[in-house]
């Protein structure tokens, strides 16, 4: 893989896979007191139903199409399971399979045999994953967005922690709302956009999906 590519599809990939509380233990803001943004009452109303919605999304599987910074288009299976477990599948010829498991998130390539580990970073993402989301008093939420059928929320990482932002984009049928895409920027302002279709809640997705597997055999054969 290009490491341009490589770049925007870990950093639209990784921010997936923030666990709930992931700020409250990072040291960037030990001893800071979160700011609650200011939003008139309708923004409020919009976020509390953004946030109402997002609370019921447990455990769902479905289709995604990558959009990386560079135009190349990525394609495969995703499932999610909150906290912070989620697993992609890319579609051939893509080697690689990402999968994080509540702890670390990793890159298995399956051609080369590799596995690369890195730790969950902190991420605006957390928005997607935690169980009680209350987007109007997060700190980090700057902007709530009505469209003609879609509303949006963006949400941005401090300076201190990386910068860069995301926007979670909903189809909004005035009775409900559904997740469709996210569109990262990272602090160089690279774009990556994930668009999900066929999304449905899965029941029961087997715990062994989010299981990260060592592909190097100099790795098994020290065991």
């Amino acid at each position: 893989m290009r490491p341009a590519l490589f770049a925007s599809l870990f950093a639209a990939l990784t921010a997936i896979a923030a666990p709930t509380g992931v700020y409250a233990a990072s040291p960037a803001h030990v001893g800071a007191a979160p700011i609650a943004p200011h939003f008139s009452e309708s923004e409020k109303a919009d976020l509390k139903r953004i946030s109402t919605y997002l609370n019921t999304i447990k455990t769902v599987q479905g289709r995604f199409t990558q959009v990386n910074a560079d135009g190349r288009t990525e394609q495969g299976n995703f499932y999610l399971k909150k906290p912070g477990r989620v697993r992609f599948e890319y579609q051939k010829p893509n080697p690689n399979l990402i999968i994080a498991d509540g702890t670390s998130v990793a890159v298995e390539n399956i051609d080369l045999k590799t596995t690369d580990r890195y730790p969950l970073l902190n991420s605006p993402l957390r928005l997607l994953l935690s169980d009680n989301i209350d987007l109007a008093s997060d700190s980090h939420v700057s902007a709530v967005k009505r469209e003609q059928g879609a509303i949006s929320v963006t949400a941005r990482e401090q300076a201190a922690v990386g910068g860069g932002s995301i926007t979670l984009t909903m189809a909004d049928s005035g009775g409900s709302l559904e997740l469709r895409q996210w569109e990262v920027i990272d602090a160089q302002g690279a774009h990556t956009t994930v668009s999900l279709n066929g999304v449905r809640e899965a029941a029961d997705i087997p715990a062994k999906l989010f299981v990260i597997e060592d592909l190097s055999p100099f790795k098994k054969n020290a065991r």
